[in-house]
């Protein structure tokens, strides 16, 4: 029988399928703690993990996918505004814009407010960004700098050791855009692309991106550290199909009955004698062995020579034969070798 795993799994009682945001993440009707948000999808993430293995696998990664569409939804500021005011929520008053990350740090109480002039100190004499600051100083650790900054700027932040990217999307964007932009494609939910960065999309990358999915781009943030290793682990040499990658090239249509026509034959080389730069690659050769030869013949003559006149075994005769039969070896050989192709 087919299982009612929003019941079974998490707990949902009978209603509509699938359900809201809130429900499915067994949180009250417009939450709007982030930290809450987070904790929550987190528990119902490792409970429903539970049934990855076996025959309920893809039911198992098509539930943590809807978990990680709602928990980036809600806390991603103008996103939660729109889906709760569809929800029928009513805004009283419009709120004032999120605070810049050091501030929500020092209110909740993860630094001080020494460390915090000591980290706008140090920014200032470095120019580094403040994230990066307070992570080098070592005041708060990669995973809240990159949580707070997404805050600041209105964006959700994903965790990406708790989900899994879809493969198609990852197929679809090659490893040399994603390890240059330090970004990783995750899945598309209601027609736009989900990407995950360490910091907000460049124009030209979202552009690139939206021409190679032909759909809009919508930016989550992650811990840069994070970001390198799922590279790494989703991008591993020979893991991708880097052919599903490479963009579509651009053709005009294709006439009703068009045959593709048959691949021109690559023009053969000639025949017999060389051409080109490979001539003159042969005729430096043949003309360094001919010299070769000829120095030769001379060391032989020379030592034809010396031995007759010593020992005055030949007559002049005979000794000029001897020195004679390796010229006309040598000029030969030299004339032949000089002019062959």
């Amino acid at each position: 029988m087919e299982i009612d795993v929003y019941k079974e799994w998490l707990g949902i009682p009978e209603g509509p399928r699938p359900p809201d945001h809130y429900q499915l993440l067994r949180l009250k009707q417009f939450e709007d703690s982030a930290d809450k948000i987070r904790a929550n999808y987190k528990k119902l993430n490792g409970h429903v993990r539970k049934y990855a293995t076996g025959q309920y696998s893809e039911k198992s990664q098509d539930v943590l996918n809807e978990l990680a569409k709602a928990m980036l939804c809600l806390t991603d500021h103008e996103r939660k505004h729109e889906y709760d005011r569809l929800m029928g929520r009513e805004f009283e008053e419009e709120e004032t814009g999120p605070q810049p990350m050091e501030v929500l740090l020092l209110q909740r109480g993860h630094i001080s407010q020494p460390q915090l002039d000591q980290a706008k100190g140090h920014a200032e004499s470095t120019g580094l960004e403040m994230r990066d600051v307070l992570v080098q100083l070592k005041m708060v650790d990669a995973t809240l700098a990159a949580q707070t900054l997404a805050e600041e700027v209105g964006l959700s932040f994903v965790d990406l050791t708790e989900l899994t990217p879809e493969d198609d999307v990852l197929d679809r964007t090659p490893r040399q855009m994603v390890k240059q932009h330090s970004i990783l494609p995750l899945f598309i939910d209601d027609d736009v692309l989900l990407v995950a960065c360490a910091n907000p999309l460049g124009n030209d990358t979202e552009e690139e991106l939206r021409l190679r999915f032909d759909l809009p781009v919508r930016t989550v943030l992650a811990a840069p550290r994070a970001i390198d290793q799922a590279i790494a682990k989703y991008y591993a040499p020979g893991l991708r199909n880097e052919a599903a990658a490479a963009p579509t090239p651009t053709k005009g249509p294709k006439k009703p009955g068009e045959k593709k026509g048959p691949t021109p034959p690559k023009p053969s080389k000639p025949q017999g004698r060389l051409q080109g730069e490979e001539l003159k690659e042969q005729r430096k050769k043949n003309r360094m062995l001919s010299l070769i030869g000829f120095c030769w013949s001379i060391v032989a003559a020379y030592m034809i020579w010396n031995f007759v006149g010593k020992n005055q075994l030949f007559t002049a005769t005979s000794a000029g034969l001897f020195l004679g039969i390796p010229g006309i070896t040598a000029a030969a050989l030299y004339v032949t070798l000089w002019n062959k192709d």
